[in-house]
């Protein structure tokens, strides 16, 4: 495939990998960046096995098409060793079997790839670099992307690239290491503390979402809770980084209507959007992180 200077683009094979499943896709990295299209998907249980997990992988990986892929990238959630490729997730409630595993080699020995031609990110870092990239943070030199899934996941990002230090943002540019009210925030702001404070287990996010919006009060004024408890937690860190943009993305955030009010109120001076590439800006971020780490 040639590019608009007729040198040969450069073709990524990405993975998203989520609590819940991983996705993945063939991108090539050009100007403008082309939808990634073809993403495949494999589900699996948050308390999957080892061996269920690597299949994922495996399964996801050998879903894209492998022809002319140079270089690949995975986002993943942290802990984790991006350097060495390494997961170090534990006590979180997924992926914890992957604790310890090489995922570098593991993936390399199913699309046959040299180490080198592999790297991670973290995929709210990822999230954060396709919606700058190519989506609703597009043109904007100054960053903040949220994640809101079973956890909370955070970029800060200057002209694309991550800070991930400083006055101006948590440690490691990671704000479930923060703490509010107190308490580490996802203790409070986090799927599982909604689900929890809701109290009914038959249920999950989006049917309380659904609940909201048919008028019942008690789901109602959990979502509330919730996204007012954001917006306070979240605005210390936007006045002290000043972004022009703050773009939100993860299944929680599919209830954008019911949290965008609080939002906009507290985060005032900068724009507040909706991810544009919901569904892939996590891989277009990691395949546009390949290109930079050559």
């Amino acid at each position: 495939m040639q590019g608009d200077q007729g040198v040969r683009a450069l073709i990524v094979g990405a993975l998203d990998l989520g609590g819940t499943h991983v996705s993945g896709c063939r991108i090539e990295v050009d100007s403008p960046p082309a939808t990634a299209a073809g993403i495949s998907r494999v589900e699996f249980a948050p308390d999957a096995s080892r061996d269920e997990l690597l299949a994922a992988i495996a399964r996801a990986a050998q879903a894209v098409d492998g022809s002319e892929v140079s270089r690949w990238a995975v986002a993943t959630p942290g802990p984790f060793d991006y350097e060495r490729g390494i997961c170090r997730v534990s006590g979180l409630g997924k992926l914890e079997a992957l604790f310890g595993v090489d995922i570098r080699a593991e993936l390399g020995a199913v699309v046959q790839a040299p180490p080198s031609a592999i790297v991670f990110l973290n995929d709210a870092h990822a999230f954060a670099l396709g919606e700058w990239w190519a989506g609703a943070a597009r043109g904007h030199g100054r960053v903040v992307g949220i994640t809101l899934g079973s956890g909370l996941g955070s970029a800060f990002l200057e002209r694309g690239r991550p800070v991930v230090s400083g006055s101006s943002v948590p440690p490691g540019g990671e704000l479930y290491r923060a703490s509010f009210r107190g308490a580490l925030v996802e203790e409070t702001i986090s799927r599982r503390a909604l689900l929890a404070r809701y109290g009914d287990p038959a249920v999950d996010v989006e049917e309380i979402a659904a609940r909201a919006r048919g008028g019942e009060e008690r789901a109602g004024a959990e979502v509330r809770r919730y996204a007012s408890d954001l917006a306070e937690f979240l605005h210390e860190w936007v006045v002290a980084f000043s972004p022009t943009c703050v773009v939100f993305g993860g299944s929680i955030a599919r209830a954008w209507d019911l949290i965008l009010p609080p939002l906009e109120r507290r985060l005032e001076n900068a724009a507040v959007s909706f991810a544009d590439r919901v569904d892939d800006a996590a891989l277009l971020g990691a395949a546009r992180f390949a290109a930079w780490r050559g």
